[in-house]
């Protein structure tokens, strides 16, 4: 069904693939894009278990905008070893302004289709989403 504010729809394969990353932990991270032509979300990569936080920051583009996953894992001062999923509103600087307008317009109610996100980022470059972030907002 396509959001009223962007009149941008959410392929199943998004909601479909975030499942199998909070259920089954099949995945590290999910990439989705914005279609304008097709008028929905999609999933642009999908990133193995094994692969790390560098390789998620490098399959996002450094000039359009982006939505994400991760699934961020760490070790609490307990000593325990925890998990939180977060999602990202990636929107460069350099993106285009009618490309961030249509991220930012759709952003909400893509996220209402993925439930069991943890943490929200919004970045405008790597620094507001590195590693430091990500440890810092999981306590």
């Amino acid at each position: 069904m396509a959001n009223a504010a962007s009149g941008m729809a959410v392929h199943d394969d998004c909601k479909l693939r975030f499942l199998e990353l909070k259920a089954k932990r099949t995945h590290r991270f999910i990439v989705y894009k914005i279609e304008e032509k097709q008028k929905q979300v999609v999933v642009e990569k999908v990133g193995e278990p094994i692969l790390s936080y560098e390789d998620f920051a490098a399959s996002l583009p450094a000039e359009e905008c982006r939505y994400a996953i991760y699934d961020f894992d760490f070790v609490t001062t307990e000593n325990c070893q925890k998990s939180k999923i977060f999602f990202i509103a990636w929107c460069p600087d350099v993106a285009k302004v009618r490309s961030k307008m249509i991220y930012a317009s759709s952003k909400d109610r893509f996220k209402r289709e993925l439930d069991g996100i943890q943490v929200e980022l919004q970045a405008t470059d790597p620094t507001e989403m590195d590693l430091d972030v990500f440890k810092s907002r999981v306590n």
